[in-house]
């Protein structure tokens, strides 16, 4: 069982990986907390698909156990959701020394994340991610947030959990749109940061080779992330390269109402077109774009949509990495290489247009 660890002293945990984990997963956060209560946070389709047996398993292992379900969907990420969590939460009077553990993929553990991060002013949290983007991405790192009409997770806080647990063999209730979401974000981190499983990603033949080596996939992604996140807990430095694609696709996504492109899908259309502009303007190597693209394609992941250079530059104004006058973006000079480059707000249309 590969067993990542998240060093940041006191607030510490583990990433734990393994095939079958689902089977004893009540037993495993039993030995992570010995809170009384376990409030499960989820949504209505991953409740539907394993809501009712985690319930039954936190039970066996003598919690006494509620789920809080809200609906699925970007679009229910908001302060409204938020306060019905809350209300649930302090009907089953949970106490601060009780425990939320979170299932499901990213707006969950979002969500759910802030609201543990939030009620009583803080209780311990478990992530149980469903999808490969919250498997290799958002359950790791302690970001938790909702968002607002503004902009997306524009409400949140640095919070980490107690454990992230994640069984691969859940994916395998993924839709493919889904599967190919979190992809999306698999590439990402090889693009800035790992050159071999970019390479490796370019090699398989479709989605079933690489569920054939998933479990590799997300333990490179998890150890890739705990190592940033152990150096910048709070993404003011070297954490920024994991928002790579993502200046660009949360604007995609706002501009979409949440709708039309899923997260992954809109980084893949922020990375390309990142890309395409730093070419241009001779910081990144020539043809990187075009291999990038070439492999967003074969997941079935778009790399282009007609969006107006001004609808961007409008969402990033409200974006968190900007400070002041200035933003840092995440750009590639090659494969598996990041460079962060803070410039003036006013010259993002040359990387964005």
């Amino acid at each position: 069982m590969p067993k990542i660890t998240v060093d940041l002293g006191e607030k510490s945990y583990d990433i734990e990986i393994a095939s079958g984990l689902w089977k004893q997963m009540g037993q495993t956060i039993r030995q992570l907390s010995a809170a009384d209560k376990a409030a499960v946070i989820t949504d209505t389709t991953v409740d539907k698909l394993y809501g009712p047996e985690l319930e039954e398993q936190l039970k066996a292992a003598g919690f006494t156990t509620r789920r809080i379900i809200f609906p699925a969907g970007e679009n229910h990420k908001t302060i409204s959701t938020l306060s019905a969590v809350y209300s649930k939460m302090a009907d089953f009077g949970l106490t601060r020394k009780d425990l939320v553990v979170t299932l499901g993929g990213g707006v969950v553990g979002d969500l759910g994340g802030f609201a543990a991060a939030t009620f009583l002013r803080g209780i311990d949290f478990i992530q149980v991610p469903t999808t490969l983007l919250a498997q290799i991405d958002s359950s790791v790192g302690g970001k938790v947030a909702v968002d607002l009409p503004e902009g997306k997770n524009l409400v949140g806080n640095f919070y980490q959990p107690k454990g992230v647990l994640i069984d691969p063999e859940l994916l395998k209730s993924l839709p493919a749109r889904y599967l190919h979401d979190g992809l999306a974000e698999v590439i990402k981190c090889g693009a800035f940061g790992d050159a071999t499983m970019f390479g490796h990603l370019e090699t398989y033949k479709n989605t079933d080779e690489v569920l054939q080596n998933v479990n590799y996939i997300i333990a490179t992604c998890c150890r890739l992330k705990a190592k940033v996140v152990a150096e910048d807990e709070r993404d003011v430095g070297a954490r920024m390269v994991l928002n790579f694609g993502h200046t660009i696709g949360h604007a995609v996504e706002k501009y979409f109402n949440y709708e039309k492109y899923t997260h992954g899908e809109a980084v893949a259309i922020g990375m390309v077109r990142m890309t395409q502009q730093t070419e241009a303007l001779g910081l990144t190597v020539k043809g990187t774009a075009q291999r990038l693209e070439k492999l967003l394609q074969h997941y079935a992941l778009p790399t282009d949509v007609e969006i107006p250079t001004q609808s961007i530059i409008a969402v990033v104004a409200m974006d968190k990495k900007k400070r002041g006058n200035s933003l840092t973006i995440v750009t590639i000079p090659a494969i598996g290489k990041s460079k962060l480059i803070k410039i003036p707000f006013g010259d993002l249309v040359k990387y964005v247009g």
